[in-house]
C-alpha cells in the first residue's frame, strides 16, 4: 500500500487577524442601538453578579440573544460568540463571558424575578412598537419533551413522545406583528387551563398601551372564568368550543345550515353550557369529509347517522357579531400561531434549553423569545420583505457575511467581504436600520 498521500494542490498558513463568520450581525446591532437596548436593559432589575468580578447582567443577556441570533441551540453553542472578537468589538463587551457565567445568571432568578423582568422587557420591547394600536391576542400551548430530569418534566399530555417527561407552557402572540406577547413555563402534567386567569393578566400588562380587538384560543381555552374575565375586560373573542355530547345534540336540534361552497356549511345557534351564567353564540362549520384534509371532528353523539357521518365539525364561541364566514375565517387565522411555535422549537431553543432548575429554564426561554421579537422586528422594520424568512433562512441571506476590523486598532470601520452587485443591496438595509425601527402594519 503507497503511504504517499496525493497532493491536494493548496496549503495552510495561521494569521492572527480577528475575521467573523457573522458580519451581518452589524445591522442588528444597530437596530438595538437605535432602540436604546443598551440602556434599557439596565433597567430591567437583572439579578445582580455573585462577585465584583462578575460580568454586567445586561451584557450577558446581550450575549445570549446574540447567540440565539448565531444559531445556538444548545447553552455550550454560546463559546461560538465568546470566541469571535470581531463580534466582542461590535457589541462593545469589554470581554465575552464564557456560557456558564449565562446558565448561572439565569440560575439567580425565581417566580417573582421572573414576572418582574419579564414584564420591564415585554413593555419596553412594545412601547418600541409604536404603530402597533389594535391587535389580535392568540394563545396556545405547547409540549416541550425532556430527556432528563429537570424541575417540572412530568409526564402528561405527550402525543409526540407517549411517555416521556415534558413540560407544557403557555404562550401568547401579536397576531399582525408575529411576535410573542408572554411565555410561561408549567409542568408537563398542567391542563390547559392552569394558571390562564393569571397569565391572560399577564399578557394585557405586558402590552402597555396596546388594545386587544380579538382574542383566539383553542378549544383548552373553552371555558366560563376566561370567557367571563374577557367579557368583564370588553375584549372580544373567538374560542374553540368542545364538542361535548351536550353540544353536538344542540348542533343537530338547532342548526339551519347553509352552504358557503360544496361541501362547506355554516350555522350559528345560540348555546348555554353546564356552568355558564348566560347562553353565549355559537358558530359551526361542517365539512364533508370527502374533502381533502377537511378538519374536524364527527359528532360521536350520531356515529350511526348516515346524514351526519359524513361530515366533520368544528365549532366556536364568540362575542362578535359579524356574519357566520367572518368568524369562521378570522378563527381560522389562529392557525399562524402554530407556525410560531414550530419557529421557536426549529430555531430559538424552545425545546432544547433547559436547565435543572425550573426558574432558570424560564428566565433563558423568556430571553430566547425577546430574542426571537427582535428577529420578527428586524424582518419586518430592516429587510421589509414580504416573505418573512425564518432565522435559518436568514443566517445564508443576510447575517453570515464575512468581515473584520480595519487594519488600523483606531479605525472603527467594519469590513464586510460582499461581492458587488450585492453592496447596494446591504447599503439599502443599512439605510433602513438608520432610525428607530417601524413596522409597516394597517392599524
Amino acid at each position: 500500500m503507497s503511504t504517499n498521500a496525493p497532493d491536494s494542490g493548496f496549503k495552510i498558513k495561521f494569521s492572527n487577524r480577528e475575521i467573523s463568520a457573522w458580519g451581518g450581525m452589524a445591522l442588528l446591532k444597530r437596530m438595538l442601538d437605535q432602540m436604546g437596548f443598551r440602556q434599557a436593559a439596565t433597567g430591567w432589575d437583572l439579578p445582580p453578579p455573585g462577585s465584583n468580578r462578575g460580568y454586567p447582567p445586561a451584557q450577558l443577556i446581550e450575549q445570549w440573544i446574540v447567540a440565539i441570533w448565531c444559531g445556538a441551540c444548545r447553552f455550550a453553542h454560546a463559546e461560538t460568540v465568546r470566541f469571535d472578537g470581531t463580534l466582542t468589538r461590535l457589541f462593545d463587551w469589554p470581554k465575552a463571558a464564557g456560557y456558564q457565567a449565562i446558565m448561572r445568571l439565569f440560575k439567580r432568578f425565581d417566580m417573582a424575578r421572573n414576572e418582574a423582568v419579564q414584564e420591564s422587557v415585554y413593555r419596553w420591547f412594545f412601547g418600541q412598537v409604536g404603530t402597533l394600536r389594535r391587535i389580535t391576542l392568540d394563545m396556545d400551548s405547547t409540549v416541550l419533551t425532556r430527556h432528563s430530569e429537570q424541575e417540572g418534566a412530568t409526564r402528561g399530555y405527550n402525543p409526540g413522545r407517549r411517555g416521556r417527561p415534558s413540560h407544557h407552557p403557555l404562550l401568547a402572540f401579536v397576531a399582525e406583528a408575529r411576535m410573542v406577547a408572554n411565555f410561561w413555563l408549567r409542568p408537563g402534567n398542567a391542563y390547559t387551563t392552569n394558571n390562564v386567569l393569571a397569565f391572560i393578566e399577564s399578557t394585557l400588562r405586558h402590552l402597555g398601551d396596546k388594545t386587544v380587538g380579538l382574542f383566539r384560543a383553542d378549544s383548552g381555552f373553552f371555558n366560563e372564568a376566561i370567557l367571563s374575565l374577557l367579557e368583564g375586560r370588553k375584549i372580544d373573542y373567538i374560542i374553540s368550543a368542545k364538542l361535548t355530547q351536550r353540544l353536538q345534540a344542540a348542533i343537530v336540534r338547532d342548526a339551519r345550515w347553509w352552504a358557503l361552497e360544496t361541501g362547506l356549511e355554516l350555522t350559528e345557534i345560540t348555546y348555554q353550557a353546564q356552568g355558564w351564567i348566560a347562553p353565549r353564540r355559537i358558530v359551526v362549520a361542517r365539512q364533508s369529509v370527502k374533502r381533502k384534509a377537511a378538519p374536524g371532528k364527527t359528532l360521536s353523539l350520531f356515529a350511526d347517522d348516515p346524514d351526519l357521518s359524513g361530515w366533520r365539525y368544528g365549532a366556536m364561541v364568540t362575542s362578535l357579531s359579524l356574519p357566520d364566514v367572518d368568524v369562521w375565517r378570522s378563527y381560522r387565522g389562529r392557525a399562524d400561531c402554530e407556525n410560531r411555535i414550530k419557529e421557536l422549537k426549529a430555531d430559538f431553543g424552545l425545546d432544547s434549553f433547559a436547565l435543572n432548575n425550573f426558574w432558570a429554564t424560564e428566565a433563558a426561554l423568556g430571553f430566547a423569545m425577546l430574542a426571537y421579537n427582535l428577529i420578527s422586528l428586524f424582518r419586518q422594520a430592516v429587510l421589509r420583505t414580504k416573505v418573512q424568512s425564518t432565522l435559518a433562512t436568514l443566517h445564508g441571506q443576510v447575517l453570515a457575511i464575512g468581515a473584520s476590523w480595519h487594519h488600523d486598532p483606531d479605525n472603527n470601520t467594519l469590513i464586510l467581504s460582499l461581492p458587488r452587485k450585492r453592496r447596494a443591496w446591504f447599503k439599502g438595509l443599512w439605510s433602513n436600520s438608520e432610525n428607530p425601527p417601524v413596522i409597516p402594519v394597517a392599524t
